[in-house]
């Protein structure tokens, strides 16, 4: 049985080093959360000034002071596979293992080497501190552990949340420890996967008159493809840079066989000046009736009329949510100790599921979010107590 240990006595840097080796020392890969969410339920539950509740491998801790306003602090306990990198190790000043880019900008610190450390449970470690340290915020705070973010959306305890116990989400702004290594990166594109579809007739190749090839037509689509120019699109003072592109191609029974089907499987990621219905009337035209589980349709209009259509995942853009006075606040903070304004967030993250419930929300993590699911990934300690500092003082 894993148990978290904290010292009251211990320094912040101390804390927090403590706290982040301890989560990462706890393997948690999805799928196998169970031991972790155990141990912070505990970890939470002996702290008299929060409330605790749980809801499978998913635990809320809040605050009940009266505030007149709610901060939700959002992180998921579960990682990527391990690649050769559990359990994790501490790498002094100085140790050949350290990577260049994490070394650049941390000189002298003590680096967490392991699986999770910067994706993301450095930035659970800095929640877990708070929890433990801040019982008197100016705001009320609800801390949010949750699972299975890492793997497909309908695993996601954070969404699973929202449809079981969405009073458990009440608050007027959330951020989530997504790694950006300290500064903010407000909202999030949106992204949708689908299969552009090709039909042809099936014939032995050595007599291909009398089929027709659906691979050789799907020479179309990646015409269309190439012929995309990807935009960047400003969205409440933030650049958001979109996305057309094949990821895989499939097509083919055999080696002497006319190919009767080609499916060339597309990823679009577009800004959050779009909802989904926009950006697929884009893709496929207003009146495609495309949707997820529906099967194949014919694309009416967009980038790809006239070709067969088939959804397999969307999750909706989410706008930056800096416009209220919490936010700016935290916006000020971040710039007087980093120098740095927010920028745009180009991935997905869950900001999208808050900004869904109507409520603003950003990233704001430790770590470089270039090493997330790295096999060297690397968080320097600097980065939690920068993280400490900006959150206690936002929050008090």
């Amino acid at each position: 049985m894993t148990t978290i240990v904290f010292d009251p006595s211990a320094s912040q840097a101390e804390s927090l080093d403590s706290l982040a080796m301890q989560l990462c020392a706890c393997y948690s890969v999805s799928d196998s959360e169970k031991e972790l969410t155990d141990a912070v339920e505990r970890f939470l539950s002996g702290f008299g000034h929060l409330e605790v509740r749980r809801s499978g491998d998913t635990v809320v801790a809040r605050t009940n002071l009266g505030r007149p306003t709610r901060v939700i602090l959002a992180g998921h306990l579960d990682t990527v596979p391990v690649i050769d990198n559990f359990p994790p190790r501490w790498l002094e000043p100085g140790d050949p293992a350290i990577r260049d880019d994490v070394r650049e900008g941390h000189d002298g610190q003590r680096v967490l080497w392991g699986r999770g450390g910067v994706d993301m449970k450095g930035s659970d470690a800095v929640f877990l501190w708070l929890a433990a340290t801040l019982t008197e915020p100016t705001c009320d705070i609800t801390y949010l552990f949750y699972d299975h973010e890492e793997v497909a959306a309908d695993k996601n305890g954070l969404g699973k949340l929202a449809a079981a116990h969405p009073d458990w989400l009440d608050g007027d702004f959330a951020l989530i420890g997504e790694p950006t290594g300290c500064g903010i990166e407000g909202g999030c594109n949106g992204t949708m996967r689908f299969d552009v579809i090709t039909h042809g007739v099936a014939a032995h190749s050595a007599r291909a008159w009398m089929g027709d090839n659906a691979i050789h037509k799907a020479a179309g689509i990646l015409n269309r493809l190439n012929a995309y120019e990807p935009a960047t699109v400003p969205v409440d003072g933030l650049d958001y840079r979109e996305g057309l592109n094949a990821t895989l191609i499939s097509g083919g029974q055999g080696t002497n066989v006319i190919p009767d089907e080609c499916r060339v499987h597309v990823n679009y990621r577009f800004a959050p000046d779009k909802t989904m219905a926009q950006a697929k009337a884009l893709m496929f035209g207003a009146d495609c009736p495309v949707a997820l589980g529906g099967g194949e349709c014919v694309a009416t209009g967009g980038v790809f009329e006239g070709y067969g259509i088939e959804m397999k995942d969307e999750s909706p853009a989410a706008r930056p949510g800096l416009t209220d006075d919490q936010a700016q606040a935290l916006v000020r903070y971040v710039r007087e100790r980093t120098g740095r304004g927010p920028v745009a967030k180009l991935g997905w993250t869950d900001v999208a599921r808050f900004s869904a419930l109507g409520i603003p929300a950003v990233n704001l993590g430790a770590g470089d979010p270039k090493l997330a699911h790295k096999a060297d990934e690397q968080l320097p300690a600097g980065d939690l107590t920068l993280m400490a500092d900006i959150l206690s003082g936002w929050l008090s």
